[in-house]
């Protein structure tokens, strides 16, 4: 591992990208309150959040004493729920467009076909809102149509024409009023987020929208500012497809000269990562470029842990193999999994082995039975991130050859 500091933590300054998410990142302060009581129940150490001064980005201060060591974190998010909102404000015929041009920016480029020799889970994610809105307008259709047949065979015989112009109102009427239903109960089917999700990465066919890249510029300042700060480790967070985001600011941080040799330990977790849904994907010039780049400097460390048992992510690919742009000197990431399977209970495995949304975010959460995976000790314990994992293997199972078409990485 590189930039170990032997030295234990006392002061760190954590950055968390979260992925594609309409919600206030307030959720994500509460997840860590809540979890991190958890988790310090069952492994025995002590931790506490207290609210963050007001500044530029949100966050939340974290004390936390492990062992005999006490910890003090700085916590800032990378806030682009507005940018997701914006993002997710087509109306119904809108959406079903969306649709059609997704699937075909997918497909016409051989992104999808390419995307399903790494791992069916995540592609069937992806997959999913497609069925999900077609199963949907059928339901709709069908509906509408069996209420226009009544319709007439009620009315016709009686009213005639208007009896009919009735029937068919009431049909549409029906179609109509399905899909808006079908629409305000997507907080339980999810389609016409995961709709907007892949969506939003495909109008642009894998570049990052200007105001997004605006959003990560400024965060990047931020991190830049927390290397000259008299802090022992610097670390940022991404979690699905705020790893990509990360991937980017961080390359252009080191790109330009912001990294002091002398300064804190600077750290990359990358969890439950969707890059190749990017990567792969023909104008991702910006993405594979930073990827390469990235792979092979030794300013940061880099350690990627996703989960067979997370269908949301490409578990155990490695981003940048897999992209088809590792350099011959890459360092980077270290890959290796969370192990649901093992590090929750039976029961707890159980319980949520089929909320398949849920163990996306189980990266962040508390494990009843803990390994060598623990994300309260990496954001608030004495250790680097370098440090935890300096001897730890890469998964024997990880995906490390180039699969993705697109490979270049300029414009």
């Amino acid at each position: 591992m590189s930039r170990s500091h032997p030295k234990p933590v006392t002061r760190r300054r954590v950055f968390y990208i979260p992925g594609y998410d309409p919600i206030h990142p307030r959720r994500y302060r509460e997840l860590y309150r809540k979890e991190g009581a958890a988790q310090a129940a069952i492994s025995g150490y002590e931790i506490a959040l207290t609210p963050a001064p007001k500044s530029e980005h949100f966050g939340w201060q974290v004390d936390a004493r492990i062992g005999d060591q006490a910890v003090h974190a700085d916590v800032e998010v990378l806030v682009w729920s507005d940018i997701v909102r914006d993002s997710m404000e087509a109306s119904i015929p809108g959406t079903y467009l969306q649709l059609v041009r997704t699937a075909w920016t997918y497909i016409a480029s051989g992104a999808l076909r390419r995307l399903m020799r790494l791992r069916k889970g995540p592609v069937i994610a992806a997959l999913y809102p497609v069925g999900m809105l077609l199963l949907q307008l059928l339901i709709a259709y069908v509906a509408g149509a069996l209420i226009l047949a009544f319709g007439k065979a009620l009315l016709a015989p009686w009213l005639g024409l208007a009896g009919e112009v009735i029937a068919a109102v009431a049909g549409v009427l029906a179609f109509v009023a399905l899909l808006r239903w079908f629409k305000a109960k997507d907080g339980k089917f999810f389609a016409y987020y995961l709709m907007h999700d892949y969506a939003y990465s495909a109008a642009s066919k894998g570049a990052n929208p200007p105001a997004l890249e605006e959003r990560m510029r400024a965060f990047q300042d931020s991190i830049a500012a927390a290397l000259e700060d008299n802090v022992d480790e610097v670390l940022v967070v991404g979690h699905s497809s705020g790893a990509h985001l990360a991937v980017s600011i961080l390359a252009d941080l080191i790109r330009a000269g912001r990294v002091p040799a002398d300064g804190p330990a600077l750290a990359f977790l990358s969890l439950g990562q969707v890059v190749p849904m990017v990567s792969f994907l023909p104008d991702a010039h910006r993405l594979r470029a930073d990827l390469q780049y990235l792979s092979a400097r030794d300013e940061l460390t880099w350690v990627d842990v996703t989960a067979p048992g997370d269908g949301c992510a490409f578990a155990l690919c490695d981003p940048v193999s897999v992209s088809g742009v590792a350099p011959e000197d890459k360092r980077w990431p270290l890959v290796f999994s969370a192990a649901f399977t093992q590090s929750l209970s039976p029961a707890r495995w159980k319980e949520l082995r089929w909320r398949f949304f849920r163990l996306h975010f189980q990266y962040l959460c508390a494990f009843d039975r803990p390994r060598d995976y623990d994300y309260f000790q990496i954001t608030a314990g004495p250790m680097t991130l370098a440090d935890r994992y300096a001897d730890r293997p890469p998964s024997k199972s990880r995906i490390d050859v180039p699969v993705s078409k697109y490979t270049s990485v300029a414009a």
